[in-house]
This record gives structure tokens, sequence and C-alpha cells, in this order.
């Protein structure tokens, strides 16, 4: 899935809410825990999180162990991600495996203040889950997470 939007914030503030740390579980609707289990340095670590179940619950509550860095990307950031085998299973959750994901985001040059955001998404739900569902969902998910930021960087 791609998904992109400008957001009114510069790159800095917009990647501070967006990888692992104190502010996601602050505006995303969507996250239901996050644990950082290793650092590595400042801007890389490992960390499991928890999502809510979706659909009404016909896409049951997920949980990810990701490793994530945080890098300088042009004249903006990039935070990427891939999902690792790690540990046991949280009862109640089933383990979903993000392939190779990133969010770009760079300045836009003609209006200072502003972000393009762009997110790049490989997520496995795993599950006996038709693809329909999944589709509807990552959808949906991604609007909210567009429209949560934005909400989140206003305050």
């Amino acid at each position: 899935y791609k998904a992109q939007g400008v957001v009114e914030d510069v790159t800095n503030r917009i990647v501070d809410h967006i990888r692992p740390g104190p502010y996601r579980l602050d505006w995303d609707s969507l996250m239901t825990s996050m644990d950082i289990i290793e650092t590595f340095e400042e801007n890389c670590c490992v960390m499991r999180y928890t999502t809510a179940g979706q659909l009404w619950n016909i896409i049951a509550p997920r949980e990810f162990v990701d490793f994530s860095y945080t890098t300088s990307y042009e004249d903006g950031l990039l935070t990427c991600g891939i999902s690792l085998d790690y540990g046991e299973v949280r009862p109640n959750f089933v383990r979903g495996f993000n392939h190779p994901c990133g969010w770009f985001c760079v300045p836009l040059k003609d209006s200072p203040g502003h972000s393009l955001l762009t997110g790049y998404i490989q997520t496995e739900l795993r599950g006996m889950l038709p693809q329909s569902a999944v589709d509807t969902a990552m959808s949906s998910t991604l609007v909210n997470f567009y429209s949560d930021l934005k909400k989140a960087l206003k305050t």
C-alpha cells in the first residue's frame, strides 16, 4: 500500500510523532500498546506493539515486533522498519508481519511549514482473512492515520 499526503508542519516534528517513542500512542487510534524492547542507538530500536481489532473485530487484534530505524533522507527524514521473529505471541493476538516499510517526509519547497509524507506499507496480517477485508481495513486505517496525525500536530 502507498499513502501520500501533505501535512502542515516541519519534517522533524512529523517524524517524531510517527517513529517509536512517546508521541505515537497518544494519537494513533489503531495502536493499543507499544514497548521498546531494545535500543541500539538514538534512532534505532526493536519495538513490540499491538493494534486494535478492526471491521467489528472480523480482523482480530494484532501484535508486531519490528526493527525500526530513522535517518536523514535528502532534505527530510525516513523512518523505516521490518518485522522480526522475536519471542512468544501474547495471548489474544495474531502475530502480523511487516515486510520492509517506510515513511518518507520531505519539506515542500514552495510551501514552508508543510511537508509531503509518503508511506509504503507491506503488512501481512496473517490469519484466515479475505483479501477484501484486509484492503478495506487498510484503506480506512491509512485515512485515519493522516487524520489523527494532523489533529495531534495541531495541539
